[in-house]
């Protein structure tokens, strides 16, 4: 099982831009996205890393993606984001009993879902509170090289926990980079799966992340 620390950044008062927020996280490690658990399936892997940190008022993940192709069809709230060039982050606060879903293309659209592993039994947030989430995204191709970043701000009084709460406090993650309706579709994940067939809603094999 991996682990990782996150960071506690003061990030409230820094400009809601791309560039600002990219330049106020440097200093924070980067995690590889690089378990392909289906690759015999699936033999495509994108280059796919993420820095992650929190403050009083929201967690902040930074995602940097490199992949041949980019899609971003879906531009609404719950719509089959996962289908797009998507990064997703999956957490649970009770010891995985129930987590989040947050999934996100590359142009910020997001899909957001709460509740056990079963998915009969899950529910999604409503379209208002998923554009609480705000997303800066960015996309270039360099000498043919597509790669593409995105920024999101989690606000705490959109979970089930408040930042105080979680301060030195252990929890369950995993994040995940994911393409199902690209020319070359691919599933990859920061903690492995043992699954015979792709499914990211596995908190079982979700990582420790704690805050720091």
């Amino acid at each position: 099982m991996k682990n990782l620390i996150v960071s506690n950044l003061e990030l409230s008062t820094t400009e809601l831009d791309y560039s600002s927020l990219a330049s106020a996280m440097e200093q924070l490690d980067w995690h590889a996205i690089d378990q392909a658990p289906w690759v015999s399936d699936y033999p495509y892997v994108p280059q796919a890393r993420f820095q992650i940190a929190y403050d009083g008022m929201a967690i902040y993940l930074h995602y940097d993606i490199q992949e041949e192709f980019v899609k971003a069809q879906y531009i609404r709230p719950n719509e089959n984001v996962w289908e797009d060039s998507c990064v997703e982050f999956f957490v649970s606060f009770d010891d995985r009993e129930n987590y989040y879903n947050f999934e996100f293309n590359a142009l910020g659209t997001g899909l957001i879902g709460y509740g056990p592993a079963v998915k009969t039994d899950r529910s999604r947030l409503s379209a208002e509170e998923i554009l609480r989430v705000d997303t800066f995204s960015q996309l270039r191709t360099v000498q043919g090289q597509k790669s593409w970043q995105q920024i999101l701000i989690i606000p705490f009084d959109l979970l089930s926990q408040k930042a105080e709460n979680l301060k030195g406090k252990t929890v369950f993650a995993n994040f995940y980079k994911c393409g199902d309706g690209l020319p070359q579709p691919h599933f990859i994940a920061w903690n492995a799966i043992d699954n015979p067939k792709p499914n990211f809603h596995l908190p079982n094999f979700f990582g420790e992340i704690k805050f720091q």
